[in-house]
C-alpha cells in the first residue's frame, strides 16, 4: 500500500509541477488577483478528473492483460517524454506566466478539462496502475489517488504560495520544484517501463 501511495506521491509531484495550461492559468490568476482569491482552484482537478478517469477506467477495464502491459511501456516513456521537457524547462526556466482573465474553480476546472495532460496521464499513467493496485487490494488502490491528489493540490498551492510572494523567489523555488520533477519522472518512466516489460 505504501508502494502504492508513493507512486502516486512521485506522479502527482511531478505533474503539478509540469508546465501547462493549467499551472499557467492559476499562477497568472495569483499574480493579478492574488493568493486568497486563486487558491480554491487548485482543488479543480478533483472535478474535471472524474469525467476522464471514468472514461479512461472503463476502457482500460475491457482490455486484454497484454494491452495493460503494452500501456504500461507506453505510459514509461511518455514519462520520459515528460522527464525530458521538464530538464529542459528547468535548465532555460524564466518563470514567465501566461495572462489570462480572471477566473473560478469552474473555469480552471474547465482549463484543465481541455488540457491533454489529464487524458494521457490516466489512460497512460494512473489508469493502469489503478486497476492494477484495486486487483491487489482496494486500500492500494485508495492509497494511490490520495497519495495522487494530496501531493498534487498540495503541490499547487505551494507554488502559488511561492508566486504569490517576492517574484524572484517563486522563480527560484519553482526552478528547483522543477529539476525535482524531472528527477522523479525519470524514476518513475524508468520503473513503469521495467514493470511493463516484465508483464510480457
Amino acid at each position: 500500500m505504501l508502494s502504492y501511495f508513493t507512486m502516486g506521491l512521485t506522479f502527482a509531484f511531478a505533474a503539478a509541477i509540469q508546465p501547462g495550461p493549467f499551472l499557467a492559468y492559476l499562477i497568472s490568476q495569483t499574480l493579478s488577483n492574488g493568493f486568497r482569491r486563486t487558491w480554491p482552484s487548485a482543488f479543480a482537478p478533483l472535478l474535471s478528473d472524474v469525467p476522464i478517469a471514468l472514461a479512461a477506467l472503463t476502457l482500460l477495464s475491457l482490455a486484454p492483460p497484454h494491452l495493460l502491459a503494452l500501456l504500461q511501456c507506453a505510459g514509461g516513456l511518455f514519462l520520459l517524454y515528460l522527464a525530458t521537457a521538464a530538464f529542459k524547462v528547468w535548465r532555460n526556466f524564466d518563470g514567465r506566466a501566461a495572462q489570462t482573465r480572471a477566473g473560478t474553480v469552474f473555469k480552471a476546472a474547465a482549463v484543465n478539462l481541455l488540457n491533454p495532460n489529464p487524458y494521457l496521464g490516466w489512460a497512460l499513467v494512473t489508469g493502469p496502475l489503478l486497476l492494477k493496485a484495486w486487483h491487489e487490494a482496494p486500500a492500494a488502490a485508495i492509497a494511490l489517488l490520495v497519495g495522487f491528489y494530496g501531493t498534487m493540490i498540495g503541490t499547487t498551492l505551494v507554488v502559488l504560495l511561492l508566486f504569490a510572494s517576492a517574484s524572484g523567489l517563486g522563480e527560484r523555488a519553482n526552478r528547483l520544484l522543477m529539476g525535482l520533477s524531472a528527477l522523479g519522472l525519470g524514476a518513475f518512466a524508468a520503473y513503469e517501463l521495467w514493470a511493463g516489460a516484465r508483464a510480457f
